[in-house]
């Protein structure tokens, strides 16, 4: 096999990927927020009174990601974390007016992103579509080694 880092999909989705993160922290660092962060407020901002393993499934990060997250932007006041009364386990996370208001201030954000991609609407369509079917949060793959 002739090896190139630039054929592989996964070098390709990766770098891509770290590229939009940074541009995503020049515009979220003017209102106090990570990336991660950001797409944690976008879940609570989509749908309030979360509990924490809820969040981590639709986010897909893991509870050590999360619970330090959760506690930054609890510190911040845009969000609380209460315990379940009857399932001491559980914990869920609501919102503060704080936390909601932060919805409008960021509202220019994803509109800012598209422009500094710089993509034509129908390559930008196609790539959603195609990513969202690379969305692997709820599927396995069972890798069969027939390369002997």
């Amino acid at each position: 096999m002739n090896w190139r880092l630039d054929d592989q999909l996964c070098f390709l989705l990766y770098a891509s990927s770290r590229h939009i993160t940074k541009l995503y922290k020049h515009l979220l660092d003017p209102i106090n927020l990570t990336y991660t962060q950001y797409i944690t407020m976008i879940a609570l901002w989509e749908k309030d009174h979360q509990s924490v393993s809820e969040l981590g499934t639709k986010l897909a990060l893991d509870s050590g990601t999360l619970t330090p997250l959760l506690k930054k932007l609890e510190k911040d006041g845009r969000i609380t974390r209460q315990r379940d009364h009857e399932d001491e386990r559980k914990v869920w996370i609501d919102l503060t007016e704080k936390g909601k208001n932060l919805s409008h201030e960021a509202s220019h954000i994803p509109f800012d992103l598209y422009r500094c991609v710089d993509l034509p609407d129908r390559d930008a369509e196609d790539l959603y579509r195609i990513l969202k079917k690379l969305d692997f949060r709820d599927a396995s793959c069972e890798v069969v080694d027939d390369h002997e």
